[in-house]
């Protein structure tokens, strides 16, 4: 579907107890929350998963407004150009508008398989996912550099 982001429906019922209506210790209050979310992860972990079987209800795919809206627009692009290492990834073009959002569904993919594994058997989601935060920051003193892409 063309602007739309798709889930695996073997991964539906995992990612419907992430969004906060669903239970008191869900972490997130959107779906487009959690499968950007699920995404870094999986880009952190340098995992991408194709989409076999796809989910089409509860959650069915999401309009990618929605991610535009709450500003996720970013993470997409970054993580297409990443994974293609092709600025031409950024084109206003279908063809490169429906990578950009493949390759976000093949990462937020692995990232829920990484999230599953990390979250078995927590009663609280929100908790678990701020110890799984915890351990992935940067040291202060560690500087990020961006000159590669200002060369």
């Amino acid at each position: 579907m063309k602007g739309r982001v798709r889930v695996a429906k073997d991964k539906a019922e995992f990612i419907r107890s992430l969004k906060s209506s669903e239970t008191a210790s869900s972490p997130f209050q959107t779906y487009a929350d959690v499968v950007a979310f699920a995404a870094v992860i999986g880009a952190k972990h340098k995992k991408r998963e194709p989409l076999e079987k796809i989910s089409l209800k509860e959650p069915d795919p999401i309009p990618q407004e929605q991610f535009f809206t709450r500003g996720y627009e970013s993470v997409i692009n970054l993580l297409a150009i990443t994974a293609t290492a092709n600025p031409k990834t950024l084109a206003s073009t279908e063809e490169y508008e429906n990578l950009r959002l493949r390759v976000f569904e093949e990462y937020a993919n692995a990232g829920f398989r990484i999230l599953k594994s990390e979250l078995f058997g927590a009663e609280d989601y929100t908790k678990q996912i701020l110890l799984i935060l915890s351990k992935t920051k940067l040291p202060q003193d560690e500087d990020i550099n961006l000159s590669m892409f200002f060369e």
